[in-house]
């Protein structure tokens, strides 16, 4: 196995790393104080070829690899995981399973302008009474001639109202539960098509999140993604690449964390010294250290056999709930040791542990993953 980035690789996380902490880092708290979107970023990611990083050029992408792609994803992490969410929604949960099951027709007219950053995606599977239980979602597409009529709602969809492109999951066969689900591709300003509320988040305050509203949304059948009652298949295939990227956005937390623990530790003096020399502090970074590779490694080990094309559902779940209970835990120290300081909005390890918290719970929560993992050694 490959323990280090080829040279490519290495300019991309330098240029990546590079955007990250001169565009993206001086705004960070005041996004996230006020709870602000930047389309703008995401606009200067697509520019510098981020959005289509994995994408060949004749889809407008940059013809980069998988791993690069996560490598971007852990990047901008470190600095705004908030910033990550909606960059990973747009490439991973919406251009993704276009390029994977779209036509070509699809492909020139949805996965274009997304890869090439003019567009932003999003991905709508979540109901108020349908997390995990996909098969309780309550949004219908009935067929009519040459289009479906689409009612129902959709909730916590990241760059939910700030999108172009939305890729929606309804029930075309309720009697068949998951095996009648159909994914369509939708565009903003289609009529009948609006926007709920905005949901106002613990952490990742910097990603919108809004509800998707559907009223007789007429959609041409030739945006339906896939064969009729594919979707479910497509939504769980997707699902399982875009929990590596939850993997690489955990990954970015806890390696902040980590980073800035060290710093503080070294810079802080009690009883006439840092408070790094201290044993207590120096195990538990050596402990915070030890987690980070491990989880690093396990979400590498994932991106390379999805690059490979190899089955990775399981080393994606693997890699989804170590990294993301290591980026809890490590978050958790980091704050142990800056102390009072650590709890006050004035320094970055108490956003970082907020943050830390939803990579534990979105695509599917860790308990899920042990579900996805149990399966797998099962059977």
């Amino acid at each position: 196995m490959q323990f280090e980035f080829n040279e490519q690789q290495k300019m991309i996380q330098k240029m990546v790393r590079e955007f990250a902490e001169k565009e993206i880092a001086p705004g960070v708290m005041e996004r996230e104080d006020k709870e602000e979107f930047s389309r703008a970023l995401l606009d200067k990611a697509g520019e510098l070829g981020l959005t289509g990083i994995c994408f060949p050029e004749s889809y407008g992408g940059s013809d980069g690899d998988y791993i690069s792609y996560i490598i971007a994803n852990e990047e901008i992490a470190r600095v705004d995981d908030g910033v990550q969410t909606g960059y990973a929604a747009s490439v991973s949960l919406c251009a993704m399973p276009i390029y994977n099951y779209g036509t070509e027709e699809q492909k020139q007219k949805f996965l274009v302008p997304l890869a090439e950053g003019s567009k932003l995606g999003a991905f709508g599977l979540t109901e108020p009474n349908a997390g995990t239980d996909a098969a309780a979602q309550q949004t219908v597409a009935v067929l009519n001639g040459d289009h479906y009529v689409l009612n129902g709602s959709k909730i916590f969809i990241t760059n939910g109202g700030a999108a172009e492109i939305y890729l929606v999951f309804a029930m075309t066969d309720k009697a068949k539960g998951v095996k009648g689900i159909t994914a369509f591709i939708l565009e903003k300003g289609m009529p009948g098509f609006t926007f709920g509320k905005k949901e106002h988040k613990m952490g990742i305050r910097s990603s919108q999140t809004q509800e998707l509203i559907f009223q007789d949304v007429k959609v041409p059948v030739e945006n339906r993604l896939g064969q009729e009652s594919a979707g479910f298949k497509i939504a769980m295939t997707t699902l399982d690449g875009g929990r590596i990227g939850v993997a690489a956005q955990a990954l970015g937390i806890a390696q902040a964390a980590l980073e800035h623990a060290i710093k503080y530790s070294q810079e802080r003096v009690q009883f006439g010294k840092p408070i790094a020399s201290n044993q207590a502090i120096a195990f538990l970074l050596a402990d915070m250290a030890t987690q980070l590779d491990a989880a690093r490694l396990l979400t590498y080990r994932a991106a390379y056999l999805k690059q490979k094309g190899q089955p990775f559902a399981k080393e994606a779940a693997m890699a989804k709930m170590y990294a993301s209970d290591a980026a809890m835990k490590i978050t958790t120290d980091a704050v142990q040791i800056f102390g009072g300081y650590g709890f006050s909005r004035e320094y970055p390890v108490e956003r970082l542990m907020r943050n830390a918290k939803i990579t534990q719970i979105y695509e599917g929560t860790n308990q899920v993953q042990r579900m996805v993992i149990a399966g797998a050694i099962l059977r």
